[in-house]
Formats: C-alpha cells, structure tokens, sequence
C-alpha cells in the first residue's frame, strides 16, 4: 500500500505536456506511480477538478538571514514554493570573519532593502566559512528546501579586508588565488553556485558600489578557473550590460565550463536594451554555452503606502516632525487638520526624493481586488489628476489615506515602459529564459513579488484581458522543470515516478494573490510587506503536506540542497 495516493487529478506534470486527469502515488517521499491504476493509499486525496503541479523552485530569492531564523520561509510557502535558492547579486552572510558581520548586514540592507535592527536582531552568526554557514543551514528544520550560493561582496570582503568593498580596487594575484580557493571549498561543500552584482542599482546603506560591480578580467579568470576546477555550479549575474560587460561574463563562463544565468528585463532608462541582451544570450547558446535569462511575469512593482518605506511625503519636513507617531496617530493628524493635510502635498520639498517620485507616478496605480497587474495607462495617478484638474501629488495623498491609511499604490518601476506586459510576454516565451527575479524575501518596505509564483498562473493562463494568455502547461514548465535544471536539480520539479514528491493541489478556479499588507513579524518587529493567496489547497515537500488550505501545518520536512553539479 502507498503512503499516499492523489485521485482525480488533473496532473500537468512540469514537462509542458498536455494536462491529463491522472492518479498519483507516493512512497518514501518520492512519486512512484502516475496513471489510472495505481493502487490503494493509507491516505488518499480525492483531487477531482484541481491542478496537481510540481512544487515551484523558485531559484531568485534573498532568504541569506531569514532562513536561520524562520523555518516557515513566508511569504514563499504560502505561494506553493518547495525549494527556494538564496545567496543571489553577490550579497549574502559567508565567508564572514568574527567582528566584521556589520559590512555584510550594511550591504544587504543597501541592495536588499532588509534593515539593519532586522538583520543584526535575527541572525546568529555561528559560523565564519561558507561550508560552517551551510552546516548551520542544515542544521534547522524547515518548510521546504533550501539552497544556496556564494556571494562576491562577502568572498571579496573576507579575502581583501577594506579594500574589497571599493569596487575600484584591483586584488593581488595572492588574492584572486585565495578568493578561487574559498570558492572551491564552498562549491565542493554544496554550494549551488557563485553570484556578482555588476549593476549601479545596487549599493550599500551608505551609498558605495557593490564590491564587484567592476571586478576585471583577472578577478573574473580566478572565480572561473575554480569554478572549473570543482566541476560544479552556476554563475549568476545581476549586471546593467554596459561597456561589454555581457562578453566578459561570457568568457568567464566559458572558461569555468559551467552555466551563466543572467537577469533579463526591460528597464526604463534603456527600455531596449533587453532586445541586445537576448541576442547575445542566444549567440552565446549556438556556441554551445549554457546561457538562460532569469524573466519575471510581471511588472517589478514598488509598493507606495503611507507605512511603506516609500511615498512621496517622506522627506517633507512635516512628516519628519510626525516620525514619532504611529502609523494610527499619523493618519488620524492628518485627517483632523485640512491645512496639515493640504501642506503635505501643497508644500513638498523640491529634492531628489519628490524629483524621483514626480517621475514615477506617471506610472503608478492603485492596488484593488483583484490586484491587477497589468492596469492602463489611463488609470495612473497622473491621468486620474489630470482628468480631474487637479495636483497629482494632493491626489496622491487622498489614495494614501483611504481604508484608514493603509491603502496602497504600486509602481511599475521595470517591465512596463510600454504600459502593458507584450515585453514580458515575448521575455517569457522565449526558449533560452527561465523564471526569476521575484526577490523574495528582500525589498521588505516596498516590493512584495514573491507572489509571482502565483500571479504568473492566474494572470497568463487565466486571467489576462490585455492580449494574448499563455498555456497553463507552459507556465508551470517555466517555474519547475526548467529552474530546477539550470540548477542541477533533476530529482524535482517534473511528476513522474523515482523524483521528489514535491507537489501542490490547486483550486485554479478560485486561486488568487490576495491584496499586500504591511506587517512588523520580523525581528525586532522590522516591517515587511507580504501577500498571501487563496487556492492552494495542498502543499506537499517530500511526501508531506506542509500547508493546507493556506495555513501551515506545522511539518518541516525541508533540508538544504547541496550542489550535484
């Protein structure tokens, strides 16, 4: 008799064949019979009407400090995710020497948006190597499984002190052996790969580069050549591809003899720029290389609320003088005082800060149910003011304030400079991407696309009225199958007997991203935005269900993943 088998269910299996009602077996964590005869269960599901899908692998997360103190991963457990690889953009905890831990927390809370009381409060650091922090991993049940990878900003800061945290700086040739030394060890350890940021987006709390962001050709040889030398992991870069930044990582690439995965987006200071970084992407896969392009699915969506850590009203001195107050006691001020309210918007500060803001509401929409992720042009602040006759900054605060302060607006800040989601929709169908760039677990105070997991199935194989849906089967291809195997994963994401049973139930007529919401869960009661979802009826990671009908049901079967490649 198996552990468990699944009736009914409509299996569409991560291979992106066609969807097939089917039952399903699993014995000793792991499939073992898909068909119509399968046999009895000590626990049988009857899944008549729902998807029984992979477990999602989402491998573009920035769970680096939240995994040592959070066995349940949210916001990615609610939103079917199994396995979840960390350590990306070159940021992350290992190797760390005793003492120096504050760079890395200024760095992560620089490029990632996670706060330094959060960090400082939530992590331990029980460790100084990168294999005694995957130890220290391992070590802690958890929700689903866990993977992760070695980032440039701490392997450079532990090998050259001070000097590695200016990305101007040229290490020695002793330097680079000893980078490609820690390197090795980590990889043969298990880690899944080695990450950089090449990209001026990402900086520290006080405002300097990334530590790799213009690491050159001899620094990027010595990173190949171990790589090479363990037979093992993926390069992964988030670069803004200037200066043939592209061919450099190509050749380091090449050189480790390992795959490259690279961000691939439209952003909106060169909306076409992604066009030249596909084509190189694909010249380098005719010349045999293993080259992918993390896509998102949707807009990258920076939230803007009144609690968030963004909206335009932050630096005006008004609400500087309120910072004291709680969110409650803020709203009820302005509420209660018209020429307080009318001053915020009438009298906001010409700095940078509003000068930014002013450039992105253009853009901007109000968050509803359902959220809408692909909303016209003609619903954006700034088309609601001017339909109006009005400033857009006082219609701004009016929406801010609505549902007692809490009310929310979103930026399409990438992925949406024509104002619809064609860009994405070519991004996604295209052979040599796979699904990523949902950074989840970072950018706390204003970005929440961990969701992604779930938007992507609801709004292309469902509900998009804008232009053309994309198969469901596809869909679920892209963000099981396919991330798996760029990783090396090959025991999961696809249904079929002798791999992982990691797998989720779904409702697809009724699952749905719920609307974001701030709460103050982390540590040191840090603020983070999160956004649940409705529809996932059962979530299994290795045979055991870990959340049902949207709520955990206390297992925690995941283990980190060390590196078969």
């Amino acid at each position: 008799m198996h552990d468990l088998v699944i009736r009914n269910a409509t299996v569409v299996d991560g291979t992106g064949a066609p969807m097939r009602t089917a039952d399903v077996a699993v014995e000793a964590g792991r499939f073992c019979a898909v068909g119509n005869d399968v046999g009895a269960g000590r626990r049988e599901i009857d899944a008549k009407g729902m998807l029984l899908t992979p477990g999602w692998v989402d491998i573009h997360t920035h769970y680096d400090g939240q995994a040592t103190w959070d066995p349940y991963l949210t916001p990615s457990s609610w939103h079917g995710v199994t396995t979840a690889v960390f350590g990306n953009c070159g940021v992350g905890f290992a190797p760390v020497r005793p003492g120096a831990e504050r760079y890395l927390i200024h760095l992560m809370e620089g490029v990632e948006d996670i706060p330094e009381t959060v960090l400082a409060e939530g992590i331990d650091f029980r460790w100084e190597s990168f294999a005694q922090y995957m130890d220290v991993l391992d070590s802690t049940p958890r929700i689903c499984d866990i993977g992760t990878q070695v980032p440039h900003g701490a392997l450079r800061f532990y090998v050259m002190g001070e000097r590695g945290v200016d990305h101007a700086e040229l290490p020695t040739e002793p330097e680079i052996a000893r980078m490609g030394e820690l390197l090795d060890e980590a990889l043969r350890a298990g880690a899944l790969g080695f990450t950089t940021s090449r990209t001026t987006k990402h900086r520290t709390k006080d405002g300097r580069f990334t530590p790799g962001l213009s690491a050159a050709e001899p620094e990027l040889t010595g990173i190949a050549l171990a790589m090479r030398r363990a037979g093992t992991g993926v390069i992964e870069v988030n670069s803004d591809f200037g200066d043939g930044d592209f061919e450099r990582l190509r050749a380091a690439a090449e050189i480790a003899q390992r795959p490259l995965s690279v961000l691939l987006l439209q952003v909106h200071n060169a909306p076409d720029l992604w066009k030249d970084t596909r084509a190189r992407i694909h010249a380098a896969r005719r010349q045999g290389l293993e080259v992918t392009g993390q896509v998102g699915s949707r807009p990258i969506g920076v939230m803007m609320a009144l609690e968030g850590s963004v909206h335009p009203f932050v630096t005006h001195p008004l609400w500087i003088e309120m910072s004291a107050m709680t969110p409650p006691e803020r709203y009820a001020a302005i509420v209660s005082q018209p020429e307080l309210r009318r001053r915020l918007w009438a009298e906001l500060p010409d700095n940078e800060h509003t000068r930014w803001i002013a450039a992105m509401l253009p853009r901007t929409f109000r968050i509803s149910m359902p959220v809408d992720y692909e909303p016209s042009m003609a619903d954006s602040m700034t088309a609601i003011a001017e339909a109006a006759g009005r400033n857009v900054f006082d219609v701004v605060l009016d929406m801010l304030l609505e549902e007692n302060g809490k009310a929310l607006l979103m930026n399409t800040f990438e992925n949406y400079f024509d104002g619809d989601l064609e860009v994405v929709r070519t991004l996604l169908e295209d052979p040599a991407t796979i699904s990523g760039i949902a950074d989840a677990g970072a950018h706390v105070g204003y970005i929440c696309d961990a969701s992604s997991a779930t938007s992507m199935l609801t709004h292309w194989a469902r509900d998009r009225r804008r232009g053309d849906k994309l198969g469901l089967e596809f869909l679920v291809r892209k963000q099981t199958r396919d991330t798996a195997h760029v990783y090396g994963l090959t025991d999961r994401g696809v249904i079929a007997p002798g791999l992982r049973a990691d797998f989720n139930i779904i409702d697809f007529d009724a699952l749905q991203v719920l609307r974001p919401e701030i709460t103050y869960d982390l540590p040191a009661g840090g603020r983070r935005f999160v956004q649940k979802a409705k529809g996932y009826r059962h979530t299994f990671v290795a045979g055991i269900e870990v959340m049902h009908d949207g709520e955990a049901t206390g297992a925690l079967p995941g283990r980190l993943v060390r590196g078969p490649r």
